[in-house]
């Protein structure tokens, strides 16, 4: 029997046969190395990247020991972000479709305190949030850990980087000590070996390296001296229908996003200084393929779902060879050839880190010279869709099939024009080919939505 198989586990038969729904056919390598630890109540320390199968992993583990009758806080999932912690809770709720009754419940930061505080009076079985709001809810003594079982630390070495020690510590001294705790990061500094030998009990170490090879990701690093100019034209030569821009940080970030937009380039910057919302507005639109480039630092990036990416651009060579495989392991997933793009300049410091990657990596990047790339001015890269946001969400109970009718039926336009569709809270927002966005303006505007009108408009490109 296939050692890979989820079948050589000791899971229930509904979770098997919910994992085969899915498409889970074979356990990536960290699941198959940590899955057998977790099930056996284990506490592992495990070195797994993003996009590496680690949420099924612990996810799984989670569910198998999981007493659904117990309608207790039995899990805590602690991550750096909302959008993380949006995208596990999702999986996890994919996981337990086999399983019933199983409640989780997100308590992040940048929503209201209030609702959050109505889901916890009516109990949850699963919470996964981000630290200071956990903290907050157990000072205010709407949450305990008196029956937790399992603690999750998800992407622990970036909630480090964002500053979240102490809370994390905070939260730990609430939780049982026989709890089981799994602890995930893509990359092991000093800070999270200090943290493993403090919370973990005789944990089992699982490393996964991350590499990539020359024929998925394509990597030539190109020298000049004027780092916007060369990203122009490497945008203008290359032309990625859908791209990532790291910079290292926050106020270079946008400074580039303004810069690409006054020459004509669809992109948006994504970091720590935006507002909940800009966030949510931003990732949509690059999610639906309203915006062609996103820029963005590391700690923003890290954790978001963003799936076909056709190249990623080193503005700022990463001081950590590690945090370079895992920027450009973003393109080329599912064996489609990808493409990492990097601008670095004639000094000490960037020649030492370009030598460092290929070192790290084992193998060379490729030298570009960028005279010989084309030089043609273009009036920037757009997206192929434009975003239409609506004024009502879950609240108003507007769903994406309501939106889909509107547009389709009375509105007349062509299903094969309407993309993406994403529901939040309060608002909608519905891509539509660009050609076709006046008229569904128009007709979306002056029509109704399960028989409500609803002001709708269009966000910038």
């Amino acid at each position: 029997m296939n050692s890979d198989n989820f079948s050589t586990l000791p899971l229930k038969q509904e979770m098997l046969a919910n994992l085969k729904e899915l498409g889970y056919t074979a356990m990536t390598p960290i699941q198959a190395q940590s899955l057998p630890y977790i099930l056996n109540k284990r506490d592992v320390r495990a070195k797994a990247k993003t996009g590496s199968g680690k949420t099924a992993a612990f996810g799984i583990g989670v569910l198998h020991n999981l007493n659904v009758k117990r309608f207790r806080v039995q899990t805590l999932v602690l991550c750096p972000t909302r959008e993380l912690a949006d995208q596990v809770a999702k999986e996890l709720r994919r996981l337990a479709r086999a399983t019933h009754n199983v409640k989780i419940l997100t308590l992040c930061g940048g929503m209201p305190f209030g609702p959050q505080l109505g889901s916890l009076d009516h109990g949850a079985h699963i919470i996964v949030g981000t630290p200071g709001r956990v903290l907050k809810h157990l000072g205010k003594g709407s949450l305990n850990f008196d029956d937790l079982t399992m603690l999750v630390l998800d992407e622990a070495d970036r909630m480090l980087d964002m500053g979240f020690a102490e809370e994390i510590d905070a939260i730990i001294e609430q939780t049982p000590s026989s709890r089981q705790t799994l602890l995930f990061s893509a990359t092991y500094p000093e800070q999270i070996e200090k943290m493993g030998s403090s919370v973990l009990r005789d944990p089992v170490d699982v490393s996964i390296e991350s590499v990539h090879t020359q024929s998925t990701i394509r990597q030539i690093a190109y020298e000049h001296n004027d780092k916007d100019a060369a990203l122009v034209r490497l945008l203008s030569h290359y032309r990625p229908e859908s791209s990532i821009i790291f910079c290292n940080m926050k106020i270079t970030c946008q400074e580039v996003a303004d810069m690409l937009q006054a020459q004509g380039f669809s992109a948006e910057a994504i970091h720590g200084d935006l507002e909940q919302i800009e966030r949510n507005e931003v990732l949509v639109k690059f999610g639906n393929g309203s915006c062609a480039i996103l820029v963005a630092t590391d700690v923003a990036a890290r954790g978001l779902d963003i799936k076909a990416l056709e190249a990623v651009v080193n503005y700022d060579l990463p001081r950590d060879p590690e945090v370079y495989v895992h920027r450009i392991g973003r393109t080329g997933r599912a064996g489609n050839e990808g493409l990492a793009l990097s601008v670095y300049e004639d000094t000490q410091n960037d020649i030492v880190a370009l030598e460092d990657i290929e070192s790290y990596q084992k193998q060379g990047i490729e030298r570009g010279d960028i005279t010989e790339l084309s030089s043609e001015k273009i009036s920037g890269i757009q997206g192929a869709m434009t975003t239409l946001c609506i004024d009502g969400g879950r609240k108003q109970k507007v769903r994406p099939g309501d939106i889909l009718g509107a547009l389709t039926g009375e509105a007349g336009i062509k299903a094969s024009s309407v993309g993406k569709i994403d529901i939040f809270d309060k608002y909608a927002y519905v891509a539509i080919k660009r050609e076709d966005v006046d008229e569904a303006h128009k007709q979306l505007s002056s029509g109704r939505i399960k028989g409500r009108s609803f002001r709708v408009w269009k966000m910038d490109a």
